[in-house]
């Protein structure tokens, strides 16, 4: 089982305790509104999600972990890395990306645990080129993005919602550089 321990976080593999406290992260309309057309999710969405990354990790062998926080053991949300498919002008790449609960905003938990997430990739999985994509406007996004070394690559237009992303990305090199 792949775990990551950081100075607060534990990044783990999902397990059915964590259903409740992720469905409520993906009810609130603040924590929802950069990702996707800004729904929010419900329980049976939200099971159906960490199904979905639960198999991301065995056939990818890389996916999203559940953010845990070690003093409390409260779930704080899910970072890691996924394969961006709703986006198939940025296929194949592999991306990397993070929700947190409102309460845990503005604390470092999400450049905290992005940052374990990017050497995950880039030493552990051996990955050449790891992007993350923000919605244009999403400031806080932008400024993970920013701390974890990324640079812009370019803007592409959503799909399916039509709203403007902003992709980075970094490359081993410029990890190590």
């Amino acid at each position: 089982m792949t775990e990551i321990h950081t100075p607060r976080l534990l990044l783990r593999r999902w397990d059915e305790d964590d259903l409740i406290a992720m469905a409520d992260i993906n009810a609130d309309p603040t924590v929802m509104q950069w990702t996707g057309d800004g729904s929010v999710r419900d329980l049976e969405q939200t099971a159906d999600d960490i199904e979905r990354w639960e198999e991301e990790w065995d056939e990818e062998g890389f996916g999203l972990f559940a953010v845990e926080l070690l003093g409390s053991g409260e779930l704080a949300g899910f970072t890691g890395l996924t394969l961006p498919t709703s986006l198939p002008e940025l296929m194949p790449t592999t991306g990397i990306c993070w929700r947190l609960g409102r309460q845990f905003w503005g604390q470092g938990y999400a450049s905290e645990a992005a940052q374990a997430s990017l050497e995950f990739a880039l030493q552990d999985r051996g990955l050449d080129k790891v992007i993350g994509v923000a919605r244009v406007g999403d400031s806080a996004s932008a400024n993970v993005l920013g701390k974890l070394g990324m640079a812009p690559e370019r803007t592409m237009r959503h799909p399916e919602y039509g709203h403007d992303l902003a992709v980075h990305s970094i490359d081993l090199t410029e990890y190590e550089g």
